[in-house]
């Protein structure tokens, strides 16, 4: 099929052995691409039970039909596995050009599995692939790695590697490429360094054949001007994705004081705060017009330039902290991008300790420390602890499930979904988002979800595929809702498509029918959407996730006395049977129905699921 060049590359570290791995059309026409066909390959070593840092569980970098091609916003990748941080399915992607090059060497993906006996890295260009020695890279940070490995290599090379957080396995460690960004959730860092995979190093110029290239080009012209004209897409380029934090506080959406406030100084730490402050660029993955990447340069004498803070970084060590203080929030998110560690997940859990030390079931003696909210050095000496993988640093890293296990908290008030902390979009704020929360293949994800930037007042004409939005606060209908809002998530990093693309659906149907030859229509995307979702869904019930497991802790879940959302609890007694009658999935399991299964063509997955 065009679009395609038909074919993964295979690595087994413990033996040495690269090969490649053919994908067959009705492969790659059901599952697509990303992170849906890296869920298809991996479903084959999925075993109850299994142990995500066991050599067997493959790590897979995928790209999409859409990769490669001059649609503008499709620079993106999916790195998938069954997550170190919470034993499910997993995924994250990335942008910058590694997965330009990525798909430039000739595949569609990687898929790599076995662990070296010593420290690697995988240098692929044009088809042809070498594992190399990487003991001289092994404890280099993020950007040393970069560095080095571009001084070793001629050409134009991406790199995705892992820094002290991936080599030490911590939970949320991430994979950085393109000097600062980010696959940022799910552990994927922890997954290479179980690997002792250091870096994947790609280049190449092979390109996949376009089916209808005139037609594609006309396309790409129309999706330009949509991008050009769309109302965020200024805000974008001004602000990045912070332009959201007043926003976001005036609608209830920024969670403040770990999750148990909603007001706060917004302007403070606001995208105009930090253009006051600071030396600000933007920065485009391949082939986006906006530019929502932030740099500050000359941020001081030790760091001269730092890559980003976004938006969810700000806020978790902000507001979620209730510190104020930018140059420490900058210097934890350089923290983080060095050592490769998510920020959502480390924010989180410093928050929760912040909480823990102010009720007193973490105590000085116990932290061998103080720890007091909005105290950004407090904060910097805790990232550090984590990352060097001592004192209370240590349980820390192991995120806020962990954490209240150890320290003898209320599992209640432990901020995650199925091991996975919550980001920065609070759950009061969105009927939707909360059951999306609930119910979404990789845990508390706001990114399969995104009401924040869909069910939103005065957003009328909705995506074009019979969804219809409603009073955000209602629960009425929110399953039903939900449910087609999640399918059509799944499409961004299947295609892959970066989320913050405003491209309507009909044109995304039309890019993919142009680049593969095959016809599509815009609620084939639903269609694709919901197979994508059910299989991922049956990677996590094999893995022990029941319906028991699609429910949000107290912490979370509790009505605020303030703000936007002020008295408003999310309804998942309401919402959550709607959604399991919508998509069919059995009440007392928690499986999607044989009869589902078999409908969207999952057959192998009904008879496991079913056997």
């Amino acid at each position: 099929m065009k679009g395609y060049f038909g074919k993964f590359l295979k690595i087994d570290l413990t033996a040495n052995r690269i090969e490649e791995l053919p994908v067959s059309e009705a492969d790659q026409k059901n599952y697509i691409g990303g992170s849906t066909l890296a869920a298809r390959l991996i479903y084959d070593y999925v075993t109850p039970g299994m142990n995500p840092a066991a050599p067997e569980n493959p790590i897979v970098f995928a790209a999409g039909p859409f990769t490669g091609s001059n649609v503008p916003m499709v620079s993106r990748a999916a790195v998938c596995g069954i997550s170190p941080a919470t034993g499910l399915w997993g995924e994250a992607t990335t942008g910058g050009k590694f997965p330009v090059r990525l798909k430039a060497t000739g595949y569609d993906g990687i898929l790599i599995t076995g662990k070296a006996d010593k420290p690697v890295y995988i240098d692929i260009e044009d088809g042809v692939a070498e594992i190399r020695d990487a003991d001289h890279l092994w404890g280099k940070d993020i950007y040393e790695t970069q560095e080095i490995i571009k001084a070793e290599r001629d050409g134009r090379v991406s790199i995705a590697c892992i820094g002290m957080a991936g080599e030490k396995q911590i939970h949320f460690a991430n994979i950085m490429n393109d000097e600062g960004r980010a696959a940022g959730r799910c552990g994927m860092g922890a997954l290479m360094g179980s690997k002792n995979l250091k870096a994947l190093v790609v280049s190449g110029s092979q390109k996949a054949a376009i089916a209808n290239p005139d037609q594609l080009k006309a396309t790409i012209e129309e999706a330009r001007g949509h991008i050009r004209s769309h109302a965020n897409t200024s805000a974008y380029k001004l602000y990045g994705t912070n332009m959201y934090m007043d926003l976001g506080m005036r609608l209830g959406d920024v969670p403040t004081r770990y999750f148990t406030k909603s007001i706060f100084p917004a302007g403070k730490v606001h995208g105009s705060a930090f253009r006051k402050r600071y030396t600000m660029t933007s920065y485009a993955c391949s082939g986006c017009p906006i530019g929502c990447g932030r740099i500050i340069k000359d941020f001081s004498e030790d760091i001269p330039r730092v890559d980003g803070p976004e938006y969810e970084t700000i806020a978790a060590f902000g507001p979620l902290c209730m510190n104020f203080d930018l140059d420490s929030v900058v210097r934890a998110n350089h923290l983080c991008n060095v050592h490769g560690m998510d920020t959502i997940s480390a924010g989180v859990s410093i928050a929760f300790a912040m909480h823990l030390y102010e009720k007193g079931v973490l105590t000085e003696e116990t932290a061998g420390m103080k720890i007091a909210w909005g105290e950004g050095q407090v904060l910097l000496t805790l990232l550090d602890l984590m990352i060097r993988q001592e004192g209370i640093g240590k349980i820390l890293s192991k995120g806020v499930k962990k954490m209240a296990e150890e320290l003898g908290a209320d599992p209640e008030e432990a901020a995650h979904v199925k091991g996975l902390e919550f980001p920065m979009h609070d759950p009061r704020a969105y009927q939707g988002a909360a059951l999306s929360y609930a119910v979404g293949p990789r845990g508390a994800c706001h990114l399969k979800g995104g009401f924040y930037s869909l069910d939103v007042p005065g957003n009328e004409v909705g995506l074009d595929l019979g969804i219809t939005f409603t009073d955000k606060n209602n629960p009425a209908q929110k399953g039903a809702l939900a449910a087609k809002v999640l399918f059509f998530c799944e499409v961004y990093n299947s295609f892959t498509l970066c989320e913050f693309s405003p491209i309507p659906a009909a044109m995304i149907a039309k890019i993919l029918q142009e680049i593969t030859g095959r016809p599509v229509k815009a609620m084939d995307l639903l269609t694709f959407g919901e197979r994508s979702l059910n299989l991922k869904r049956a990677i996590n019930n094999r893995l022990g996730v029941t319906r028991k497991d699609d429910t949000l802790p107290k912490i979370v879940r509790q009505a605020l006395t303030e703000g936007a959302t002020a008295g408003i609890e999310p309804d998942l007694d309401r919402m959550l049977p709607e959604f399991y009658e919508v998509c069919d999935w059995d009440w007392e399991t928690g499986k999607p129905t044989k009869k589902k299964l078999m409908e969207l063509g999952l057959e192998r997955m009904a008879a496991d699921l079913y056997a």
